[in-house]
C-alpha cells in the first residue's frame, strides 16, 4: 500500500523500517552457523538473540510490558483493484480508538466493533515492524497478517516501541508455548528452550513476567514429561539457569528441583545451578506460607549438601556464606528463612506420630490419667513407659481381674511407637499426677508428656531417613545459635516452642536442641537469656523444660543451675520469679545447694531475705541446707548480718526528709543508710547525682518512704521494677529526666498509692500513659511534658 498515494500496496514492504521479527517457524529459527555449543555449555549466544541484545545494548531503552492500552487502530486491506486503491488511500483511511489488551494469545478490543469486532490472534501476525520512512504516519506500529495490514499508531514515540516490544513478546511466547507442548526431539526441545532463555534475557522489556513466563513455560514441559533421563534433567537445569538468577522458581519447577536433589544429591548441579538460586531465596523471600515449595526446595538443598563426602562441614560452609564474613549478617531475612525450613524439615520427622493423634489417647487424657472420650469404654488410665522399662517391684505389681480376658503381661498398644500400657486397676491412678479442678482448661506442656516424674521421655524410633533429616536441621539451629548476631532474633523465634509435643517427647531431639538453649543461658544480653522464660503466664517455656523434672532435663540440673545463674542480673530479685521457683523448683534448688552451687546457695538466701517462704517447717530445712555448706554457710551468716542491720535501719528514729549531694553514687547512699536509724524517713531526693538502678536495693528497705526524687539521675528499668515490689505506699514519685522505658513504667500499676507521678522527658509512650492512668485510681497529678504521651 502507498501510504503516499502514488503507489501500490506492495510498496508498504519495500521502504525501509527497524527489525522486524522472524517469521520462520521457531524449531528451524537457528541456522547451522547459530547452532548452541555442546550440551551442558550455558554460555552460548543464539544469533537472533544475540543481534537483539546488541540493538537493545546501544539503545539503552527499557520498556514495562504492556496489559492494555489506548491507541489508534486502522485495518488497511491489500488493494486488488483501481477503485480499493483509492479507497485505501492516506486522504481516505480512518482512524479508531480503541483500548486493547494483549491476552496470552489475542489482541482484542474492549469495544469489540468497527477493525477490531473480531480477536487479532498472535498465530495470524505474519510480521511486525517500526515504521520509518519519510512521510510516514507517525508513531505507527505495522501488524501484517493475510491479506492486509493493521497499523496502531501511538502518542509518542516511547509508547509506539512499548506496544512494538510488547506485542513481539507475547506473539513469541504464544508459539513458544505452542512448539513446546507437543515436543518431539528432546534435543531440538533443548535447543528450543536455549533460545526462549537467551529471549528472555535480552528483552528490553522490564517486567517480573518477562522471567516468570519462560519459567512457567519450561514447568509445564517437565510435568507433562516426567520419563526424562538424569541427563535430560541437568541439561534443562543448566540451560534455565541463567533465568533462576534473578528470580524465584515456580512451583512445579521447584518440585522439580527437589526430584532432582532427592534422586542425585551428589550431581553438580547441586553445586553449581542449585547454590545461587537457594541462596537467593533465603536472602530475598518474605513469606514461605505463600510458597511452601520455595521452602520444601531449600531443605531438599541442604539434605543434598549433607549427602556429599563433607557432609555438615559443607552445610556449614553454605550457612556462613550466607552469614557472611563480617560479625553483622547483612539480609535481615536470611535467619527467620532458614529458622522457617528448620522447623518445617524437624515437623516432617515427625508427621506420622503427629497424625496418629486421632488414633491413640489424647495428650490430655495422658495427663488427666484417664480417657474421657465417652465412646472409649471402659475408661483406662494410661501410663507412658520407657523402651525398656524397669521391672516393678513383686508387692505392687497386680494381676488383671479374672473376669477379663488378659493374658499377661498386660497388653501394650503400639500407637506410631508411642508406648501406652493399659492398667485397669483404679488405684494405679493415685499414683499419677492429679488434674487440675477445672477439668475443661488445657494442661501445660510438661503435664502433657510428664505424667511421672521417674519417667521423662516417650519411646520414639524415627525412621533413618527421619533421623537424619533430624540430625543435620538440628546441628542447623546449634550453628545459627554460634552467631552473636542472629542469636538474639534466634531465641525470640524459639521462645514460644514452636515444635510438636512429640519432638519435645524425643530424647534425641532435645538432646540435640539443648545446646541451643545452653547458648541462650551464656548470653549476658537481656534480649537473649530472658526468652528461656515462657511467652507468657501459663504456658512453659524453655526454662521449666530443661529443669530438674522437665521433660527435656537429662542431667543434675547444671543447664538449670546455669539458666538461674543468668536469669539473676534481669529479674532474680523479682518477688515474681522467686515464688515461680519456691512453688515449682523449690527441691531442685535445695538438691543443688546442698551440693554447693553458689547460684542455688543465693536463690535460697534470698526467699528468706525476701519472705518467700511462709510455712516455718521449710524455712527451717532451707536454713539446714545451708548450714550444711561451706559456702552455705558463709552467705546464710551474712545474710543474718544484713537483717540485723536492716532492723537496725527501720528501727523508729532519724529525720523525715533527706538529701544526698550532686554527685552521689550508689556506694554513698549505701554507706550513708549503714550509719543509723532511718525508720522514720518519709522524704527522700536523689536528684541530679550519679545514682543507678543497684540503689533500688537500699530503697526497698526504707518502710516509711513515701516520696521519691530521682529527677535527673541514672534509674532504670530495673530498679523501677525492684521499687514497685517492695516499695506499695510511695506516694509522689520524680522520674524526670531519667533513662526509664515503657518496659518499666508499666510496672508502677501495682502501686496503688501514687498520686504525683512526674515522667517528664522519658521515654513514655501514649499506650503505657492511658494503661497507668486506668490501673492508678489515686493519681492526681502527672507531668508527661516531652514525651509521646503529651
Amino acid at each position: 500500500m502507498d501510504f503516499n498515494g502514488s503507489g501500490g500496496g506492495n510498496e508498504l514492504h519495500n521502504n525501509q523500517f527497524y527489525p522486524s521479527e522472524e517469521s520462520k517457524p521457531l524449531l528451524g529459527e537457528m541456522s547451522a552457523q547459530q547452532l548452541p555449543p555442546p550440551e551442558g555449555n550455558n554460555n552460548h549466544k543464539a544469533g537472533p538473540c544475540s543481534k537483539r541484545s546488541l540493538l537493545h545494548s546501544s539503545s539503552g531503552m527499557r520498556y514495562k510490558l504492556l496489559q492494555e492500552g489506548d491507541i489508534q487502530v486502522c485495518v488497511v486491506k491489500h488493494p486488488r483493484t483501481f477503485l480499493s486503491k483509492l479507497l485505501t488511500s492516506k486522504f481516505l483511511r480512518r482512524w479508531e480508538p480503541h483500548h486493547l489488551t494483549l491476552t496470552d494469545s489475542s489482541l482484542m478490543s474492549a469495544t469489540p466493533t468497527g477493525y477490531m469486532e473480531a480477536p487479532l490472534s498472535y498465530s495470524t501476525i505474519e510480521d511486525l515492524q517500526l515504521l520509518s520512512w519519510d512521510n510516514a504516519p507517525k508513531y505507527c506500529v505495522q501488524l501484517s497478517f493475510p491479506g492486509g495490514t493493521v497499523l496502531l499508531q501511538a502518542a509518542n514515540s516511547y509508547l509506539r516501541d512499548q506496544w512494538f516490544h510488547s506485542i513481539q513478546w507475547k506473539k513469541k511466547i504464544y508459539k513458544y508455548r505452542k512448539v513446546l507442548n507437543n515436543p518431539s526431539r528432546w534435543d531440538v526441545v533443548l535447543k528450543e528452550i536455549r533460545a526462549l532463555v537467551d529471549m528472555a534475557l535480552t528483552s528490553p522489556l522490564q517486567d517480573e513476567s518477562i522471567h516468570q513466563a519462560p519459567l512457567h513455560i519450561i514447568s509445564t514441559l517437565l510435568a507433562e514429561n516426567t520419563n526424562l533421563s538424569a541427563q535430560d534433567h541437568e541439561n534443562i537445569i543448566v540451560a534455565i539457569a541463567p533465568l533462576l538468577e534473578n528470580n524465584h522458581p515456580p512451583p512445579d519447577l521447584c518440585e522439580f528441583f527437589c526430584k532432582h536433589c532427592r534422586e542425585r544429591p551428589r550431581s553438580m548441579v547441586v553445586i553449581e545451578v542449585f547454590t545461587p538460586v537457594v541462596q537467593r531465596i533465603l536472602k530475598h523471600n518474605m513469606d514461605f506460607g505463600k510458597c511452601p515449595r520455595l521452602r520444601l526446595f531449600t531443605q531438599e538443598y541442604i539434605l543434598a549438601l549433607n549427602e556429599l563426602n563433607a557432609g555438615m562441614e559443607v552445610v556449614k560452609k553454605f550457612i556462613h556464606s550466607m552469614h557472611g564474613p563480617t560479625g553483622q549478617c547483612p539480609h535481615p531475612r536470611v535467619l527467620p528463612n532458614l529458622v522457617a525450613v528448620c522447623l518445617a524439615a524437624i515437623y516432617s520427622c515427625y508427621e506420622e506420630f503427629i497424625n496418629s493423634r486421632d488414633n491413640s489417647p489424647s495428650l490430655k487424657e495422658i495427663r488427666n490419667g484417664c480417657q474421657q472420650q465417652s465412646e472409649r469404654k471402659p475408661p483406662m488410665p494410661l501410663r507412658l513407659l520407657r523402651p525398656e522399662p524397669p521391672t516393678p517391684p513383686q508387692t505392687t505389681t497386680l494381676s488383671p481381674p479374672p473376669a477379663l480376658p488378659l493374658s499377661p503381661p498386660p497388653s501394650i498398644v503400639n500407637s506410631s511407637e508411642i508406648l501406652v500400657e493399659l492398667e485397669r486397676n483404679n488405684n494405679t491412678t493415685n499414683t499419677l499426677r492429679k488434674a487440675p479442678a477445672e477439668g475443661d482448661s488445657e494442661p501445660n506442656l510438661i503435664d502433657c508428656l510428664l505424667v511421672s516424674p521417674a519417667l521423662n521421655a516417650l519411646s520414639i524410633q524415627l525412621p533413618a531417613h527421619a533421623d537424619r533429616v533430624l540430625g543435620c536441621f538440628a546441628l542447623i539451629l546449634k550453628m545459627l545459635s554460634d552467631y552473636d548476631d542472629w542469636r538474639p532474633a534466634l531465641a525470640s523465634l524459639l521462645q514460644p516452642i514452636p515444635f510438636p509435643k512429640e519432638a519435645l517427647a524425643h530424647a534425641k531431639f532435645t538432646k540435640e536442641l539443648k545446646y541451643v538453649i545452653q547458648r541462650f543461658a551464656e548470653d549476658p544480653r537481656q534480649e537473649v537469656h530472658s526468652c528461656l522464660l515462657s511467652v507468657r503466664s501459663g504456658k512453659d517455656g524453655w526454662f521449666q523444660l530443661y529443669s530438674p523434672g522437665g521433660v527435656a532435663c537429662d542431667d543434675d540440673g547444671e543447664l538449670f543451675a546455669s539458666m538461674v545463674h543468668i536469669l539473676m542480673g534481669s529479674c532474680y530479685k523479682t518477688k515474681k520469679f522467686l515464688l515461680s521457683l519456691a512453688e515449682n523448683k523449690l527441691g531442685p534448688c535445695m538438691l543443688l545447694a546442698l551440693r554447693g552451687n553458689q547460684t542455688m546457695v543465693e536463690i535460697l538466701c534470698l526467699m528468706l531475705e525476701y519472705n518467700i517462704i511462709e510455712n516455718k517447717d521449710t524455712q527451717l530445712q532451707i536454713i539446714s541446707t545451708l548450714e550444711s555448706t561451706q559456702v552455705g554457710l558463709r552467705m546464710y551468716e551474712q545474710l543474718c548480718d544484713r537483717q540485723r542491720e536492716l532492723k537496725e535501719l527501720q528501727r523508729k528514729g532519724g529525720p523525715t526528709r533527706l538529701t544526698l549531694p550532686s554527685k552521689s553514687t550508689d556506694a554513698d547512699l549505701a554507706r550513708l543508710l549503714s550509719s543509723g536509724s532511718f525508720g522514720n524517713l518519709e522524704n527522700l531526693s536523689l536528684a541530679f547525682t550519679n545514682v543507678t538502678s543497684a540503689c533500688a536495693e537500699q530503697l526497698i528497705k526504707l518502710p516509711s518512704l513515701k516520696q521519691l526524687n530521682l529527677w535527673s539521675t541514672q534509674f532504670g528499668d530495673a530498679g523501677l521494677r525492684l521499687l514497685s515490689e517492695h516499695l506499695a505506699c510511695l506516694q509522689v514519685l520524680n522520674l524526670c529526666e531519667t533513662p526509664v522505658t515503657d518496659a518499666g513504667l508499666l510496672s508502677l500499676s501495682s502501686m496503688k498509692s501514687l498520686c504525683s507521678l512526674n515522667m517528664n522527658s522519658t521515654k513514655l509512650t501514649a499506650d503505657t500513659y492511658e494503661d497507668l492512668k486506668a490501673k492508678l485510681p489515686n493519681l492526681k497529678e502527672v507531668d508527661v511534658r516531652y514525651t509521646e504521651a503529651w
